[in-house]
C-alpha cells in the first residue's frame, strides 16, 4: 500500500509538472506573441515617421528598407518595383553590381510560379558549396532567400527578397511576421503612389522657368519640412489679364517673366518659389515668422509695383512685330504691375494642400482692385 501511495504522489507530481510546464510554455508563448505584437506596431510607427520624414518617393522606400533590415535583423532586403517600362530597384543595401540579377527574378522559373500564385517562395542551399539557383556572378553572399510577390488591389506590382548568408536561416522564421512585414511594405507603396505620379508630372513654366504646382509636393515640400514652422505666401498680378487684353499677350508675358526674375533674384535658395496657376505663385519661406515676411514682401511689393515694363523695339521685332504697327495695339506701350499677397502660416506634418487651397480661395474672392499684403 506504502509503495502504491507513493507511485500515485509521484504520478500526481509529474502530472502536476507537466501541467506547470504547459502553463509556462503558454505564458511565454503568450508573451513573444504581445511582444512581437509591440515590435510590429513599432515598426508600423517607423514606416510612418519614414513617410513623413522623408520627401521623394524614392527616399522613403529605401528609408522602409533600412528599418526592415534594423529593426528585423535581415541581412540583405530588395524592393523592387514595376514601374509600367521595367523592373527597377527601389531599395537594397546589396552591393550594386548584383542588381541586375535582382532585378530580374521575375524571369526565374521557381519566382513565375511565385508571382502567377501569389505566394512566397522559399529557396535555400544544404552545403557552403552550393549557391541559389538565381545567383549568377556570385557565390558566397546569399545561401538562403525567401520572395514576396507584391500586388495592390489584386494587381502584380513586383517584390520584396529577403536573404542570408547561412543555408536554412529561414527554416524556423515566424511567416506570420513576414506576412506582416510584406504587408507593410504594400502599404508605404500604396502611400506613395500618388506621390510619384504628382513626382512625374512636375514641369517647369515656359516663361518664367520656376516649377510648377507640383513641385511643392515633393521635393519643394522636402526643403520646407526641414523646419517645424514656416510661412506660406500665395500673390496674384492683378492686373494681367487687362495688360493682355488691352495691350498685348507678349506684354503680359513680359510682366510675368521680369517679375519672377526680380523675386528669384531676391530671396534666399533655401525658400521654395513656383509659379502656382496663371497669374498666381507661391512662395514658401521656410523656417519663416509670418512678422518678418511681412515686411519683406512690403519691400517687394513697392519695387515691383514701381516697375515701368515695356518691349522694346528688339523684343517686338524677335517676336515678328512690326514696332510701327504694333503701336495702333498699345503692345509697345508701358505698363505697370499691380499685386495682391496673402500669406498663413505651415506647421510640419499639416496638409500644405489645405493652406495652399485657403490662400488661393482668398484671392480669388478678394475684390480686383485689392492689392495688400494680407495674413490669415
Amino acid at each position: 500500500m506504502i509503495i502504491i501511495a507513493v507511485v500515485v504522489i509521484l504520478v500526481l507530481i509529474v502530472i502536476g509538472l507537466i501541467i506547470y510546464n504547459v502553463s509556462i510554455h503558454k505564458k511565454i508563448q503568450k508573451f513573444k506573441n504581445i511582444n512581437q505584437r509591440i515590435t510590429n506596431l513599432n515598426v508600423v510607427q517607423d514606416f510612418l515617421n519614414a513617410i513623413g520624414e522623408t520627401s521623394t518617393v524614392q527616399e522613403k522606400i529605401k528609408k522602409i528598407n533600412d528599418v526592415l533590415i534594423e529593426k528585423y535583423e535581415i541581412k540583405y532586403s530588395t524592393i523592387v518595383v514595376f514601374n509600367g517600362a521595367e523592373y527597377e530597384i527601389k531599395a537594397s543595401n546589396v552591393d550594386q553590381k548584383h542588381w541586375d540579377a535582382l532585378k530580374s527574378l521575375q524571369n526565374i522559373d521557381m519566382f513565375k510560379d511565385s508571382i502567377q500564385t501569389a505566394t512566397p517562395k522559399y529557396v535555400t542551399v544544404n552545403n557552403e558549396n552550393e549557391r541559389l539557383p538565381y545567383q549568377q556572378m556570385e557565390f558566397g553572399r546569399a545561401k538562403s532567400a525567401i520572395f514576396f510577390p507584391l500586388y495592390i488591389d489584386n494587381v502584380y506590382i513586383g517584390y520584396w527578397i529577403m536573404e542570408s548568408g547561412t543555408p536554412h536561416d529561414f527554416d524556423n522564421v515566424d511567416t506570420t511576421v513576414l506576412e506582416v512585414i510584406k504587408e507593410n511594405i504594400i502599404s508605404v507603396l500604396k502611400t506613395v503612389v500618388h506621390q510619384k505620379t504628382l513626382e512625374s508630372i512636375v514641369r517647369k513654366d515656359l516663361f518664367t522657368g520656376l516649377y510648377s504646382e507640383e513641385y511643392l509636393y515633393g521635393e519643394g515640400k522636402n526643403k520646407i519640412d526641414r523646419y517645424t514652422k514656416s510661412t506660406i505666401c500665395m500673390f496674384k498680378i492683378i492686373n494681367i489679364q487687362e495688360i493682355n487684353k488691352q495691350y498685348c499677350r507678349e506684354l503680359g508675358n513680359k510682366v510675368i517673366t521680369q517679375i519672377s526674375e526680380y523675386i528669384k533674384q531676391n530671396i534666399s535658395q533655401e525658400y521654395v518659389f513656383v509659379r502656382y496657376m496663371g497669374p498666381k505663385f507661391v512662395i514658401a519661406f521656410s523656417g519663416a515668422e509670418e512678422s518678418g515676411v511681412a515686411d519683406f514682401l512690403n519691400e517687394i511689393k513697392d519695387k515691383i509695383e514701381s516697375m515701368n515694363i515695356s518691349l522694346t523695339e528688339q523684343e517686338l521685332q524677335e517676336l515678328n512685330l512690326d514696332p510701327n504697327k504694333e503701336k495702333k495695339n498699345n503692345c509697345n506701350m508701358t505698363v505697370v504691375p499691380k499685386l495682391n499677397f496673402v500669406i498663413s502660416s505651415y506647421y510640419k506634418g499639416t496638409g500644405l494642400e489645405e493652406v495652399l487651397k485657403k490662400l488661393e480661395e482668398y484671392l480669388d474672392n478678394a475684390d480686383n482692385n485689392e492689392s495688400d499684403i494680407t495674413n490669415i
